[in-house]
């Protein structure tokens, strides 16, 4: 048997927390357990007036796509996180991580469940929103774009090769870069435009912590890459890069079918343009993050997502600190995701 210290994607399942061999993942496990929050803590009960008197229809339609994504999205990280993820990340405190992320991503479901609930009270309606994955196209894409790289790896019970673990990387990097960090991050954008007009305060105000959680687990995989990596430095090469860039590239085109179906209607203050542009700019962000040069070379377009969501975290803050059950410490990294 070899006595080499084992590698983050070496197969096994190591059990063993002492001595840590990866103190960080450790950290963001209790990072995430400080940020704890409860769908009880949102209060929807404006949001169902801005609905029904203050939405005009292509507001609507924004909105009823937005949390027909929303539905389904979170079940689908949650479903490659239990058959992908954890099997392979090997190291018991990385393990803790991702088992606090499961409960996140039920959590958010919940939140998305109690959305739609509250905002498509009849029950034909709320029946199309939970089926969007079949019966909407521009929905329907974004998800067979997620199953394609969660069936990349399905077969792959065991990392044995050095060409087995860019294909799990590239899994990885797949759900952090482009669904949570991309796909995520553009309905995030949608729901701080409704806030920057004053609206749906609820939505806004759950969002902020789904925001706080995606952003730790986009942090959390971009560790994991790092340190794979760092172990193996000959894993990214040219064409990896490459290969990166294409699924970028991939993700932004099929998140603008996902724009130019809720911007159909013609919403006042956005423009499929300017969403393109707000994509290829978080898609550079995570190009940076993973240690890539940027590929689009994109601004930001939406001056509203500069101080909206960062002002919208204090005041709740300011009116909820009593209901928290575990106090957040530190500070939100908006500059970092956005």
């Amino acid at each position: 048997m070899s006595t080499a210290t084992p590698r983050l994607l070496d197969p096994g399942f190591d059990l063993t927390l002492r001595p840590m061999r990866y103190p960080r993942f450790y950290e963001m496990y209790r990072d995430a357990i400080r940020n704890t929050w409860t769908v009880e803590e949102v209060d929807f009960s404006l949001d169902v007036n801005d609905l029904k008197h203050k939405l005009g229809p292509a507001e609507r339609h924004l909105v009823e796509r937005l949390v027909a994504f929303f539905a389904t999205g979170d079940s689908i990280v949650a479903n490659n996180l239990v058959l992908n993820l954890y099997q392979h990340i090997n190291a018991p405190e990385a393990r803790m991580y991702l088992s606090r992320q499961l409960y996140e991503e039920a959590l958010h479901v919940q939140f998305y469940l109690t959305l739609l609930d509250t905002y498509l009270p009849d029950p034909v309606a709320r029946a199309k929103a939970f089926a969007a994955v079949e019966n909407i196209p521009s929905i329907r894409a974004k998800a067979e774009f997620c199953f394609k790289w969660i069936d990349s790896i399905q077969d792959l019970h065991r990392i044995e090769t050095r060409e087995q673990r860019r294909q799990f990387l590239l899994n990885l990097i797949c759900f952090a870069a482009c669904i949570e960090g991309l796909f995520f991050f553009a309905a995030f954008a949608y729901v701080y435009y409704l806030r920057s007009r004053g609206l749906l305060h609820g939505l806004a105000s759950g969002t902020n912590w789904v925001f706080r959680d995606e952003s730790g687990h986009m942090a959390f995989a971009f560790e994991v890459i790092r340190t794979a990596r760092a172990e193996e430095p000959d894993l990214f090469d040219d064409a990896l890069s490459a290969q990166v860039v294409r699924m970028l590239e991939e993700a932004v085109e099929c998140e603008m079918q996902f724009a130019q179906d809720v911007l159909s209607g013609g919403v006042a203050g956005l423009s499929t343009k300017d969403m393109r542009q707000y994509l290829q700019y978080c898609a550079d962000l995570r190009l940076v993050q993973l240690g890539l040069p940027r590929h689009f070379g994109a601004s930001n377009p939406f001056a509203f997502m500069d101080l909206q969501d960062v002002q919208e975290v204090t005041n709740f803050f300011e009116r909820r600190v009593s209901a928290y059950q575990v106090g957040v410490e530190g500070e939100v990294a908006f500059d970092a995701a956005f």
